[in-house]
């Protein structure tokens, strides 16, 4: 790997775009060759969950705006919208099927300087592949060089620190998996790289306070964004340059400003392209930090005895966690019954709670109004806090993956004072884990979420196909959307209101 220092120019220095980070983040997707096996692999897991969680959540109000909004755009030759037939424009396919897949926030993650769901770069490749007539190994071929960019920038520059939303790394990823699918040339994807970027930076407040169903549409919203940048620099325009370096670029206004230092690690030529093994997927339907604490929660339910008899709860944590779907976020509304699913998905009080109660997780159940109300819980909730432990913190910063952890320790103090607690540092479908994911689970997962939904005949044709993923030609590359009962699809669509499209 070869490390790239990445600063601030003042404009006189025309700093030549070779030296830019967004080339040399274009120059990784450009060389990138065939995958090697273990990111083949990985990389049809991932394409497995990313089809369980986007038809399990095909009837939720988010996603059916998202494809009714879609359905309204007739491509040729387009591409496929989980749950219709109908082939749209590829910008909003990526659309509809980025909001399907991200609502649940049930598929993989990525951890480090910030944080990320690397998985939603597969549906804008996905449906730039359908269009432009790639085949299945095209498309994995995009995957891998658009998580190996994700992940580097993932480990190298820190967006919350300034409450930017992570899908500025997205769009970056994504137009550079493009590049790599389209086999485009490197000056290309450059423009691309930087037209994404310039046009995806937002703030935290979609993951703040009251969060709302943008935080579904967000990523959906960056990889259309980088499909249009890629159309229009294959068009030979060009882009806001340097954009991460320019004394009014991104780094300069938006991150550390004028002083900024950041070190993004990049594979040299001819290196592997292995950073999607770094990746990890969820096995509960909430925010990854919660998913150790899920797992815990299961455990020590059989230890406090009667819940009703705890006193406290406190969560010992990293600082990431405390902060941002902890009681340190100080938002009321993690604590409030009538919150959305959205925000108690980023309320690690609540969840907990759910989680001590019923021994488990459920991606709908746990988050139903009539669960959340439940005065029980209420009472339990209100009495769970978190703190940021210094331990935790550097555990979850520790550069050494087999030492990286993102859980923590629960202490729960009973009322005639005596103490349970119990601690665990990884979930267990983490690769470091008790039960690490393998494809045996991605296909239970699947044939979990798509019960009742996708017919065992055409589960079973799914899972052939993706497991065969590089044997298929571009017609084969529509047995990546599993039949489902469309005119189910159809009846919810009719029932939403109408807007411009």
């Amino acid at each position: 790997m070869i490390e790239h220092h990445v600063r601030v120019h003042p404009s006189a220095d025309r700093l030549p775009r070779e030296e830019q980070l967004a080339w040399k983040l274009a120059a990784v997707a450009t060389g990138t060759g065939e995958p090697e096996p273990a990111s083949v692999e990985m990389a049809v897991n991932r394409v497995i969950d990313n089809a369980s969680v986007a038809i399990a959540s095909l009837l939720r109000r988010p996603v059916a705006v998202a494809r009714s909004q879609a359905l309204a755009h007739h491509g040729t030759p387009g591409a496929r919208v989980f749950g219709s037939l109908t082939r749209v424009s590829p910008e909003w396919a990526a659309w509809a099927n980025g909001t399907a897949v991200r609502e649940l926030d049930f598929h993989d993650t990525y951890l480090a300087a910030d944080y990320s769901h690397p998985g939603d770069n597969i549906p804008p490749l996905l449906a730039v592949a359908q269009h432009t007539g790639r085949t299945g190994a095209d498309l994995l071929r995009g995957i891998v060089a658009a998580y190996e960019v994700h992940v580097a920038l993932v480990r190298g520059i820190c967006l919350h620190a300034h409450r930017i939303d992570h899908v500025a790394h997205l769009s970056a990823a994504t137009a550079c998996g493009l590049g790599a699918l389209l086999r485009l040339p490197t000056d290309t994807v450059y423009q691309a790289v930087q037209q994404a970027v310039h046009t995806t930076t937002a703030t935290r407040q979609s993951r703040k306070g009251e969060i709302s169903s943008w935080k579904a549409f967000a990523p959906a919203f960056a990889g259309k964004a980088a499909i249009e940048a890629v159309d229009r620099a294959m068009r030979g325009e060009t882009s806001p340059s340097p954009i991460y370096e320019g004394e009014d670029g991104f780094l300069a206004w938006m991150l550390d400003g004028p002083q900024s230092d950041y070190t993004v690690l990049l594979p040299g030529a001819g290196e592997p392209r292995h950073a999607i093994l770094d990746t990890y997927t969820k096995e509960h339907s909430a925010e990854y930090q919660a998913q150790a604490v899920i797992d815990l929660a299961r455990r020590l339910r059989e230890k406090p005895g009667p819940l009703e008899k705890v006193r406290s709860v406190v969560l010992h944590t990293s600082h990431h966690t405390h902060h941002v779907i902890g009681s340190g976020a100080n938002d009321p509304q993690k604590y409030d019954p009538t919150a959305s699913r959205e925000t108690l998905d980023h309320s690690i009080p609540y969840i907990l709670a759910v989680a001590l109660e019923d021994g488990g997780w459920h991606h709908e159940r746990s988050y139903a109004p009539e669960r959340a109300s439940r005065p029980g819980t209420v009472t339990l909730w209100r009495k769970i806090t978190t703190v940021e432990d210094p331990q935790w913190t550097r555990r979850y910063h520790d550069p050494d993956p087999e030492r990286r952890a993102f859980g923590g320790r629960v202490v729960i103090t009973l009322d005639d004072g005596s103490v349970v607690e119990d601690e665990l540092a990884v979930a267990d479908a983490h690769p470091a884990g008790a039960r690490p994911f393998d494809r045996p689970a991605y296909e239970r997962k699947f044939r979990t979420l798509t019960e009742r939904i996708v017919t065992r005949t055409d589960q079973d044709r799914f899972l052939s196909a993706a497991a065969g993923i590089t044997e298929l030609k571009a017609a084969g590359l529509d047995e990546l959307f599993p039949a489902v009962d469309f005119q189910a699809v159809r009846d919810l669509d009719g029932t939403l209101p109408k807007g411009l499209f």
